[in-house]
């Protein structure tokens, strides 16, 4: 499977791109990466050198790869940060030369989390009014989900009127990558919504912030997606290969995901995956 990521991208460390894209090598899938910003580091760590890839860069990118005839052989586009909604129409515009093909795209809508809004002026409302209606895949997480729906979420039957709504507006499927309004102490749901009923998968809550967990998880959504093209084995496959990492990490006391140390880890369970829950 040929997937084309566009995300940020670190020098030092395991976010975007730099998480993305050794993940979906190890997993058998060929990905093309190119930045849509490109940092010493995290931005967590309180500094960080660099700074946005023009649009146009991005636009010549993908017009080069159409010109050599192998944006064709495209199966997905997998999109992430977003440092302008410029930027945002560069990579629509990338996606739907790809989906002109048959790719699907799978849409990761970095916008914040635990209340902030991170996202740069004009990028929220790209993804709700631009990118959402296109994208095939949506992977807000529960602040991401509430923001772009404007649905206040207390419990599971607003997780999925949120979640129904968002999958209204066009894609087939709709994650929750991080659920937690009425789980049992330390636990998280991760839920999705597709055609077929809403799925979970139930995690251990572990006592500490990941940064690169969501652009793991979105990557390995869409490898499992492309190969079974099932919400659910996906949903399952990837929280497997997610938790793989999260526990290596965590057990290494090291802030980065421990992507390298445990691919092997995470490649065994992505493989096996597990049981998705079906809820309704």
């Amino acid at each position: 499977m040929n997937i084309l990521t566009l995300q940020s991208q670190v020098v030092f460390g395991h976010v975007g791109n730099s998480a993305a894209t050794f993940a979906l090598q190890r997993v058998g899938c060929e990905a093309w990466a190119a930045p849509t910003v490109q940092l010493s580091n995290h931005p967590g760590y309180g500094q960080a050198r660099g700074g946005p890839v023009e649009p146009s860069l991005i636009e010549a990118l993908a017009a080069g790869l159409e010109a050599i005839g192998v944006l064709r052989d495209c199966d997905a586009v997998l999109t992430g940060y977003l440092p302008s909604p410029q930027t945002g129409e560069a990579a629509l515009e990338a996606a739907r030369r790809a989906k002109a093909s048959g790719a699907i795209w799978l849409c990761d809508p970095v916008i914040g989390d635990e209340g902030r809004i991170y996202a740069r002026p004009g990028v929220l409302e790209f993804l709700r009014e631009r990118a959402a209606p296109e994208a095939d895949i949506l992977t807000p997480n529960l602040f991401e989900l509430e923001t772009l729906t404007g649905v206040a979420i207390s419990g599971l039957p607003d997780a999925r009127n949120a979640m129904q709504a968002m999958r209204a507006q066009g894609p087939g499927v709709v994650v929750c990558t991080s659920f937690d309004r009425d789980t049992p102490a330390g636990a998280l749901d991760v839920l999705a919504l597709d055609g077929k009923g809403l799925w979970r998968v139930r995690a251990p809550r572990l006592d500490r912030r990941f940064e690169g967990a969501g652009d793991l998880f979105a990557a390995l959504f869409l490898a499992a997606y492309l190969e079974t093209r099932s919400a659910s084995e996906a949903l399952a496959r990837a929280c497997a290969g997610v938790a793989a990492t999260l526990a290596a990490t965590f057990a290494s006391g090291e802030r980065e995901l421990a992507l390298i140390g445990a691919q092997d880890a995470m490649a065994t369970a992505f493989r096996a995956g597990g049981r998705a829950e079906r809820l309704a």
